[in-house]
């Protein structure tokens, strides 16, 4: 068995290996001119280039947001380092676990970082991947009264313009924390996402939360809580949850992407969406908020929110008077044919697609003469004849 004195040793070697790498590569100074730098050999610019592909309008505009991050495990680790290579203004991490060997199936910790605290070990590595990004850590846990109280001070005060924050982003692993973070943000107003993988690692999903619009945590609990079971009894001595680098990271960019979206307006922003690895399955649907949801706050950002809807000016449908179309006499039997009307005729017959995915270009049907039709050509033949026979076919 190892010593605690050889592990302790180890980790200060792995520590002198960092920081001889960190030493031999560029500066601080000239990696923050780099990232600053919209050119093709800065990878930063890829992400700029959105906006001149009309994605978004402007891409910059990611360095002014600040997005609080709870929970740096197998989600919020790749869902913070995704942030960071985004260029985002600022992060804000919470966790108040230590990194350990069995985190090493995650994509983001590194065996010399075993001991350290989640959000040091985060900080240092995502500061090294892009120092733009201005990052707060606070290693506690968010549920006890006194953390809690600091937790909203945090959301309240702690983006970049001192303000209450951009957005909150849920990446925790159990009920309790759930439901803080839902209860702070209800109370302050304040936009967040929940996530989730399962326990069998093969199924997960993000959910968006506007306080009032849209269903809380506690508006739809989840069904160990509907059903009065304790969720410590699903956890069995000497086993523990299944988990998959690849799930997690799916989790992790969708998240992202609908914090992207959502941050930067382009594209639907999902209300929930799912993830089912078995089948390949994808669930999308919007759940409107409970009127008789527990949460005394829930209830009033719901009434918030109805007032708000009710001031707006409503928009009177006109109503549009179809004319007859008249036609003159038709004495010839003339019709008007779509132009790729007989296109679509020729085609053949289209593979049966899946919702959602549609066939780039068709292939006209090729049509051969009857076995009892003849085709003879003439040299006499003028162009124009043998279009007009070419037409008949």
């Amino acid at each position: 068995m190892t010593s605690i004195a050889e592990l302790e040793a180890h980790a200060k070697m792995l520590e002198a290996r960092l920081a001889k790498y960190e030493a031999s590569g560029p500066s601080r100074e000239k990696i923050v001119q780099m990232s600053s730098e919209v050119v093709d050999s800065n990878p930063y610019s890829r992400l700029m280039a959105l906006k001149r592909m009309g994605i978004v309008d402007d891409y910059e505009a990611i360095r002014g947001y600040t997005v609080v991050v709870v929970g740096v495990g197998g989600v919020g680790s790749v869902t913070a380092e995704m942030l960071t290579r985004c260029g985002i203004g600022k992060l804000i991490l919470f966790d108040y676990d230590k990194v350990e060997m069995a985190n090493m199936n995650r994509l983001f910790f590194q065996p010399h970082q075993a001991g350290m605290s989640k959000v040091e070990a985060a900080a240092r590595t995502l500061q090294f991947i892009n120092p733009d990004v201005e990052f707060e850590t606070y290693n506690y846990n968010i549920t006890t009264v006194e953390n809690f109280n600091h937790f909203m001070d945090i959301l309240r005060t702690k983006s970049l313009t001192q303000g209450p924050v951009d957005l909150v982003l849920s990446c925790v692993d159990n009920f309790e924390a759930r439901m803080a973070i839902n209860t702070a943000c209800n109370e302050l107003g304040q936009v967040w996402m929940e996530s989730g993988v399962s326990e069998n690692a093969v199924s997960g999903h993000i959910q968006l939360i506007r306080p009032g619009e849209t269903a809380c945590f506690g508006c739809a609990p989840p069904l160990v809580v509907a059903a009065n079971i304790d969720e410590k009894t699903l956890k069995r001595e000497g086993v523990c949850a299944a988990s998959l680098p690849t799930t997690m990271g799916i989790v992790a960019g969708l998240l992202v992407q609908n914090t992207l979206k959502f941050l930067l307006k382009f594209g639907d922003v999902s209300h929930y969406l799912g993830y089912n690895a078995l089948q390949d399955f994808f669930p999308t649907m919007a759940m409107k908020p409970n009127p008789q949801c527990d949460d005394s706050f829930c209830r009033k950002r719901q009434e918030e929110f109805q007032e708000a809807e009710s001031r707006k000016p409503k928009v009177e449908a006109v109503a549009v008077e179809e004319k007859a179309v008249i036609h003159e006499d038709n004495e010839w039997g003339i019709s008007l044919v779509a132009e790729d009307h007989q296109d679509k005729q020729e085609d053949q017959k289209s593979p049966e697609l899946t919702q959602g995915v549609k066939l780039a270009y068709t292939i006209p049907k090729q049509r051969t003469p009857s076995s009892g039709e003849d085709v003879s050509v003439s040299d006499e033949m003028s162009l124009d004849d043998l279009m007009q026979r070419m037409k008949a076919l």
